[in-house]
Formats: C-alpha cells, sequence, structure tokens
C-alpha cells in the first residue's frame, strides 16, 4: 500500500457540529460529505440544487477530488449528481458544494448532516498533448456508440 497523501480541511462556520469527509468504514474508497444546510432543503422531483459541504480543502498537486453518488440515495429516492463524477481541481480553495438533482418521483429532503455524496482523492498523471496528422490504427477503429451492436 503507498503512503498516504495529506489533504488539508478548513472547516468553515456554518458547518460546525458536522462531521469532516470520513470513511465510513477501513475498506471504503470514497469518504462521505455531509449537508451544511442551515435548516432542512426540499429538492422537488426534477429540480437541481447545489448543497454547501462546509468545508474548503487543499489537494495536493497531482490530485483531484471527484465527487460520486452515494449508490443508497439513487437507489432508493433517485437522488444523484447532475454532473458526475464532479472533479474538484488541486487549485481550488473555494467551499466543496454538491450539484444534487432529483430524479424521484418524489420531492426529497436534505437535512442538515445528511450524507449526500461521496469523495474520492486520485492521482492525475501529467499529459503531454501532441498534434500528429495520422493516428495508429486499431481493430476498433472509429466505430462508437453501439459499434458492437450491444
Amino acid at each position: 500500500m503507498n503512503s498516504p497523501i495529506t489533504v488539508k480541511i478548513k472547516r468553515l462556520a456554518h458547518a460546525q457540529g458536522l462531521s469532516l469527509p470520513v470513511r465510513m468504514t477501513a475498506q471504503s474508497a470514497g469518504m462521505d460529505l455531509a449537508a451544511a444546510v442551515e435548516k432542512p432543503t426540499v429538492l422537488q422531483p426534477g429540480e437541481i440544487r447545489l448543497i454547501p459541504c462546509g468545508f474548503a480543502m487543499a489537494i495536493p498537486a497531482g490530485y483531484e477530488a471527484q465527487v460520486r453518488p452515494r449508490s443508497g440515495l439513487a437507489s432508493k429516492f433517485g437522488i444523484t449528481l447532475i454532473n458526475s463524477p464532479g472533479t474538484i481541481d488541486s487549485d481550488y480553495r473555494g467551499e466543496v458544494q454538491v450539484p444534487l438533482v432529483n430524479h424521484g418521483a418524489n420531492a426529497f429532503t436534505v437535512e442538515r448532516g445528511s450524507r449526500i455524496a461521496q469523495m474520492l482523492i486520485l492521482p492525475v498523471p501529467p499529459v503531454e498533448v501532441i498534434e500528429v496528422d495520422e493516428l495508429d490504427e486499431t481493430a476498433r477503429g472509429a466505430g462508437g456508440f453501439g459499434h458492437t451492436g450491444h
């Protein structure tokens, strides 16, 4: 196993009493994010709301945070992220917020402290983009979007 990286977290004033990002089990890939809403917030079917998480962070250069839906909220209530996964860049220092969308048939209430998403910290390799006149050939070629018949 690799050595852990350090992610500095700054709790914001409106997040007092809430948990910071935390893994719920030792083997969890993601850390749960809690809603730092001041009062219960209702998402009507089809509605999108940006939900604050009450912290800012400093991710080391060469890494990103990916914010993903929680499977229980998605499968039980139709609550997911409108952009999934969402990326938080290592140079962002603002509050982490989650763009929730209600794809369910019923209104859904986000309570203060509700676990609304999960966050993974992942490496981002350096990439060099090189323009070329031709690309190498593959068996697939330019086939896409159902090219295999499935």
